[in-house]
């Protein structure tokens, strides 16, 4: 598969990753602008706003991956290029904290009619500009201590060019789909959205090199290769990510709330005191189903329906935390809102990956981003809300108000994404309110009929779950609406799942959960015990109140994961047959070699990456396998030497199939000194 292939093709997955969506819309959500190149001209009247936001996905390893992006550019179908316009401080993004959650950046103006094909990222790639801290319960196995930030001078940055002080590094994403912006009357009754991802649990993102015997250990990060372009569904199903702010003004009317944003620091400092941007967000008050206020001072909350009875406490220049919600025209809408006098005083409630639900304390624990666990009782008081954009009255409705319950009745496991706000005169802080932003399940696979099941393990044995206890999750209904096929745009009722690889060959209808319970049934062994047998694995992000279950998850749609397997060794790898090669693979301790096919045919190749380390350099090149390529053949035959001599240490990102084959989805091969496994 072409590197272009696979960002056209790699899937949401719910592993760790960047995504920034621009969202064409049809009322300007936010300020900022956008500037451009002579092909993005055109008066405001004709124009069609496109709001510019960031997101990815969870990792277990990371409590925060700090990026500095630069500038943005979108590439029309004429190859001229429009700029967006982003602070003139670099945007420091934590990519940790945006489990499939978007942070609005900028907006844009766009031409109706006009046609964009792809887009550049530009990050700042000097030592410092990427920030890596660990998690406070990282995988076993993993390189790192818990809680730690690594050392810039062990971090590379792949493809990084420039002087020294000014080094960038420039991301290329090709859509897989042209995104031709709307006129203004079909984008009020319908906008698009393009999203571009980078997938930070992807083999060739983060690469730990840790030699065999004394050395240093070299942390390279590649973002040429893990970016890829997934096809967006409904702009009012996006989840936002809780937005920062500076008050500047309240509408004459009463009707809407103007900020100016306001970013944490990365890494973050305490007190968090913010970074001021020059975009300038407006949010409407929810008129019909009204928005939660909270005066953090004052410990109160009302209900609002307009902003006249709030005005006095949003004086200019107090402080905000905004959840909100876009409607179909591109407006904002806040669910939520929280005042405070100092930046710190609204961001100070904890925003993480639960780390530890503890039933038997009552208690859950959440990373921040400094590493560091958080702890918050859990009582009778607390109230628990499920993000649901798509649904303005469940967005501000609890799903439980008595959080003690909910807790004990086991619905919130490691893993979900959540923003608490809570009281920190106690201690521990007790929480009053936790959004569950998302409800990640994932792990081995045991499915039926009847629905899904998740066993999980995690380096904390008290974290392990099967969920549910009683075997499986049920699938959401089948009259439940699920988006859309991405290749031909139809509407998807019930359940539906993709291979992580191929985001846009969706499975859905009437043969949907048959289809899935075969593809998910097959496991490979390196040898006779548990512990060297891997299966099928996959994630979703459940939903809470489906009619199948008005009172419990329901499982919406699967990804199936490929696993990765230790470092093992590879045998030597036989000529392509129909476009498949294949070679044996050993692991540490296990007691069988296992057979790896390994595809090269087009648009399913396999990726390989090459992971070379001389001295304490480290480089990842990709080595392009694909027959549809013109040196397609050439690097086969590269790949096939460097196995030719049957020692040669490999890592695999690949589905269990039902022959017991692994059908790799990711080939890493490491040359030069080798990294331990």
């Amino acid at each position: 598969m072409k590197i272009q292939d696979f960002k056209r093709n790699l899937a949401v997955a719910a592993e760790t990753l960047v995504v920034i969506i621009v969202t064409a819309a049809l009322v300007a959500a936010c300020g900022g602008g956008g500037g451009g190149s002579s092909s993005g001209g055109s008066s405001a009247a004709q124009s069609i706003s496109v709001p510019v936001l960031m997101s990815d996905a969870a990792s277990e390893d990371w409590s925060t991956i700090g990026v500095k992006l630069l500038s943005l550019t979108l590439t029309k179908s004429d190859n001229t290029t429009f700029a967006v316009t982003l602070p003139a401080t670099p945007t420091a993004l934590n990519l940790a904290q945006l489990d499939n959650l978007d942070e609005i950046i900028s907006s844009v103006a766009l031409n109706p009619g006009d046609t964009y094909t792809g887009a550049t990222l530009t990050l700042s790639a000097n030592p410092g500009d990427v920030t890596l801290i660990t998690s406070p319960d990282p995988e076993v196995g993993f390189p790192a201590a818990p809680g730690v930030q690594i050392a810039s001078a062990v971090i590379q940055i792949q493809g990084a060019t420039g002087s020294t002080g000014n080094k960038v590094v420039s991301v290329p994403v090709t859509f897989a789909t042209p995104l031709v912006v709307p006129t203004v009357a079909a984008a009020a009754s319908g906008t698009p959205a393009i999203d571009l991802e980078v997938d930070l649990n992807h083999p060739s993102f983060i690469v730990a090199h840790v030699p065999p015997s004394a050395g240093t250990t070299i942390w390279s990060v590649n973002f040429n290769g893990p970016v890829r372009h997934k096809p967006s569904g409904d702009i009012r199903r996006l989840v936002l990510r809780h937005m920062y702010g500076t008050v500047a003004s309240v509408s004459s009317d009463n009707t809407s709330l103007t900020f100016t944003k306001d970013m944490a620091h990365v890494p973050i400092v305490t007190p968090e005191s913010g970074v001021a941007t020059n975009q300038s967000i407006t949010v409407l008050a929810d008129s019909t189903n009204g928005t939660l206020f909270y005066d953090v001072a004052a410990k109160t909350k009302t209900t609002i329906t307009d902003f006249s009875a709030a005005s006095s406490v949003l004086a200019t220049g107090k402080f905000v935390r905004v959840a909100a919600r876009y409607q179909q025209n591109g407006s904002l809408v806040a669910t939520r809102i929280w005042v405070g006098p100092t930046f710190n005083s609204v961001w100070i409630s904890p925003e993480g990956h639960v780390l530890h639900a503890n039933t038997s304390g009552n208690t859950i624990v959440v990373s921040n981003e400094l590493g560091q666990p958080v702890t918050m009782t859990i009582n009778s008081a607390t109230q628990f809300f499920f993000r649901q954009p798509e649904n303005a009255l469940a967005d501000v409705t609890p799903i439980s108000t008595n959080g003690l319950a909910f807790l004990q009745a086991g619905n919130i496991v490691r893993g979900f994404k959540v923003h608490a706000q809570a009281d920190v005169t106690t201690s521990p802080m007790t929480a009053t309110t936790i959004d569950i932003e998302t409800a990640a399940y994932q792990g081995k696979i045991n499915t039926n009929a009847s629905g899904v099941g998740f066993t999980k393990t995690f380096s904390t044995a008290s974290d392990d779950y099967t969920v549910p206890s009683s075997g499986v999750m049920g699938y959401i209904s089948t009259s439940s609406p699920n988006g859309s096929d991405p290749l031909t745009g139809a509407s998807i009722n019930g359940f539906k799942y993709w291979n992580f690889a191929y985001p846009t060959i969706v499975d859905s209808g009437l043969t949907v959960i048959t289809d899935f319970v075969n593809a998910t049934g097959g496991n490979v062994s390196f040898g006779s015990s548990a512990a060297y047998t891997f299966y099928a694995h996959g994630e979703t992000y459940a939903r809470w109140g489906d009619a199948a279950d008005p009172s419990g998850w329901t499982v919406p749609w699967m990804v199936v994961e490929p696993t990765n397997t230790p470092k093992g060794t590879a045998s030597v790898m036989s000529a392509a047959s129909a476009g498949i090669s294949t070679f044996t693979m050993t692991i540490p301790g296990g007691s069988q070699a296992v057979t790896v096919d390994v595809n090269s045919n087009s648009g399913q190749a396999t990726l390989v990456y090459v992971v070379s380390r001389s001295a304490d350099v480290v480089t990842v090149t990709p080595l392009d396998i694909s027959a549809a390529t013109s040196n397609g053949a050439e690097n086969l035959a590269t790949l096939t030497q460097d196995l030719s001599a049957g020692t040669a240490k490999v890592q695999v990102s690949a589905v269990p199939q039902s022959n017991g084959h692994l059908k790799a989805y990711v080939l890493t091969v490491y040359t030069g000194t080798q990294p331990i496994n």
